[in-house]
């Protein structure tokens, strides 16, 4: 039988497990260090636990032993030792900066877990808990991590995109190895979600003090007395505070209204300073194997759950509401410029000597290319539920063209963030989505591409949910925005299905469309798995970015990539044997993605769809045909399709037909295409 963490399949289970929920039965005081700790708080003359957060492996692999062993002198009562992970979802720039380091100096879980057995043979007494994403715990495996852990002397785990309500397989094997689930709360916490929460700990709960991510700021929150007597109202579990903690002044104020302060920024902001070492060190990326579960679900910080509980109902009231979908079509109709039309390519057809190719022209599509669809229908809810500022996570730039379209059209504040490299191959769309009104943040995090425009996009919304919408594209996202990206863009497959059939005579033989994060490709396949299409026999290809033909060079997700979790989702990524996500490459920006949307991922396992891979080289090659022969310049991500395509009709007898949704149009392209042909522009 799957755990529950195994458990959280496509579409409608996601956020259905946010809703209240019965108290999870925990033992009382399990872990027996944690259990004194806070047991001493129950003496009034006692001062609040001194929690301290460190970094595993930073700035040297070898200094961690030394360090935790120096924190317990100094007096700590419980070191949160970070696991480090290469896309952090709730972390400030300084925990982020000493991930990296760490993950370069080759520090993995398994030396996390031997940092505390070596620590404990040298005399650490204090509780140690590992804080860190569920994706390096899952890789790892779960019941081998638990046995190891308590193994090696951890008490405890922290997992911050892991809320107790998919948890319920992790509490309890923790609890086999009396071992602390630690729990947090948010300002953005409700009432009746605070019982539940503490419900899952037998030790004590975290209580995030902002309402954004980890780093020292100036000042306490306004508000932070006034949380923490709600939680207490709530809860009679102890409650340490952490986020933002950064003076002695702070941690004197915190040790009055809580259990225990925690320091984490700041003290690793004082390691730094203090060693001023330069780290060197390279990340191995081998592609591991192995199953661990279904696709989907909502792997989110605390901080977003009522945010995204809140966005799954207004986008079920709007999807029952039939003007909604009335000006969904109206825009398609008289802004988007819809039904966009079906071209039978009969002269690349004739030049592969085989099947017919027909092209679904997208890239004629108000913007250029399909991301429109998405970004209307999104901007309209966004307006719908109150929300004045958009903020878009762009790689090809197309998303962010289409982003900052609609929050002009309906006078709405737009955000785009944008890896660096990205913002230089993809220039135009940069200049354009300025023009449109948009600020644009260049992000150099990172590999400084989409992977990690979203990482800093999510980061923003932690801090700023109150009054922002998160626009997404990707399908590869927390429930419920893969099901909502390929609703908004199943407008293409169902044009693209009626208008084959009325040309052609027939269904297709084959659909044919380019997968990078997953959204261009699903809503083209989507209307050829509905019940009652007769499109069953359809066969759907999805084409990956080959990139330079091997694994260290492509984003060959679902070729080559194994289950894992990604930006809030459950789905096939590309990582690491220790769970830390790989570097990719392709020559279309919008394909340079380490994930794929979760329903993709259902698709490939259970064979209704076969995924391929077509590398730079051959991209090019179809570009350039499909331009001399057809007088369409494609823009580089579809012609990952085209190229698969062409290789299909060759081998077809001339009835067969193959479809392929020809997403976006190449203008955004051509410097990258010349500077690939040698030609200077």
């Amino acid at each position: 039988m799957a755990s529950d963490l195994e458990a959280a399949a496509v579409g409608e289970q996601g956020l259905g497990t946010l809703l209240p929920v019965p108290p999870f039965p925990v033992t009382r005081s399990v872990n027996p260090r944690l259990a004194e700790v806070f047991r001493r708080q129950d003496d009034e003359t006692q001062e609040a636990a001194f929690i301290a957060y460190l970094t595993a492996g930073y700035p040297k692999k070898t200094d961690t032993v030394e360090l935790l062993l120096a924190l317990q002198e100094g007096g700590v009562d419980v070191v949160e030792l970070g696991v480090p992970f290469s896309d952090p979802q709730a972390d400030g720039p300084t925990i982020q900066a000493t991930n990296q380091v760490a993950l370069q100096n080759g520090i993995t879980l398994t030396e996390c877990l031997e940092i505390v057995r070596d620590a404990r043979a040298k005399g650490l007494t204090i509780a140690v808990v590992l804080m860190g994403y569920l994706n390096p715990f899952l890789a790892y495996g779960l019941n081998k991590l638990v046995h190891d852990a308590h193994r090696n002397g951890v008490d405890g785990f922290l997992v911050v995109d892991l809320l107790p309500d998919d948890a319920h397989d992790f509490i309890s094997k923790c609890q086999e190895y009396h071992l602390s689930f630690i729990p947090l709360v948010t300002p953005t916490t409700t009432d009746d979600r605070i019982p539940f929460i503490a419900s899952t700990t037998d030790s004590f709960v975290y209580c995030v003090s902002v309402t954004g991510v980890t780093g020292a700021r100036a000042h306490l929150p306004i508000g932070l007395e006034k949380f923490i007597r709600r939680v207490r109202r709530a809860t009679g579990k102890p409650l340490s505070v952490g986020f933002g903690i950064s003076s002695t002044e702070q941690v004197q104020a915190v040790a009055g209204i809580a259990d225990g302060v925690v320091v984490g920024s700041a003290f690793m902001n004082a390691i730094d300073e203090a060693s001023r070492m330069r780290i060197e060190g390279e990340r191995k990326a081998v592609p591991p194997g192995g199953n661990i579960g279904a696709f989907g679900g909502c792997y989110i910080p605390e901080t977003l759950v009522e945010a995204h509980r809140g966005l799954e109902e207004a986008y079920a009231a709007a999807k029952a509401d039939p003007c909604f979908r009335e000006e969904l079509a109206w825009y398609r109709r008289e802004y988007i410029g819809g039904p966009t039309p079906l071209h039978h390519a009969k002269s690349l057809s004739e030049e592969m000597g085989g099947g017919q190719i027909w092209l679904k022209r997208e890239e004629m599509a108000h913007t250029g290319a399909q991301e429109i669809n998405n970004a209307m229908a999104q901007a309209l809810l966004a307006k719908r539920v109150g929300k004045t500022r958009v903020v878009a996570a762009t790689g090809s730039g197309q998303h962010g063209v289409a982003t900052a379209t609609a929050c002009a059209l309906l006078g709405m504040e737009c955000t785009v963030f944008m890896g660096a490299v990205d913002c230089q191959r993809q220039k135009l769309n940069l200049v354009k989505m300025k023009i449109l009104g948009a600020q644009v943040v260049p992000v150099e995090q990172g590999d400084r591409k989409l992977k990690d425009a979203i990482n800093e996009a999510m980061r923003h919304c932690v801090a700023t949910v109150a009054d922002t919408y998160f626009l997404v594209s990707s399908t590869v996202a927390p429930h419920p925005f893969p099901t909502m990206v390929k609703e908004f863009q199943s407008v293409v497959g169902e044009e693209a299905l009626s208008q084959v059939v009325e040309q052609a005579g027939r269904l297709p033989d084959y659909v044919v469309a380019g997968v990078g994060e997953g959204s261009d490709a699903i809503g083209m396949f989507d209307a050829f798995l509905r019940d009652g299409n007769n499109a069953g026999h359809v066969r759907l290809v999805g084409v990956e970015a080959g990139g330079k033909g091997n694994f260290f060079q492509s984003a060959t997700v679902l070729t080559k990539g194994s289950p894992g979790v990604l930006h809030g989702t459950r789905t096939y990524i590309l990582q690491n044997e220790h769970g830390q996500i790989s570097d990719t490459h392709s020559i279309a920006a919008g394909l340079d993605y380490p994930g794929v949307g979760p329903e993709h991922s259902r698709l490939k396992d259970s064979g209704r769809a076969e995924y391929v891979a077509v590398d730079d080289a051959h991209a090019i090659e179809a570009l350039q045909l499909l331009a001399r022969t057809e007088g369409i310049i494609s823009a580089l991500e579809p012609a990952h399709a085209v190229y698969h395509a062409m290789q299909l009709a060759k081998g077809l007898p001339p009835d067969k037909i193959v479809l392929v949704n020809l997403s976006g149009r190449g203008d955004k392209d051509m410097e990258t295409v010349a500077a690939y042909l040698g030609e200077a522009i």
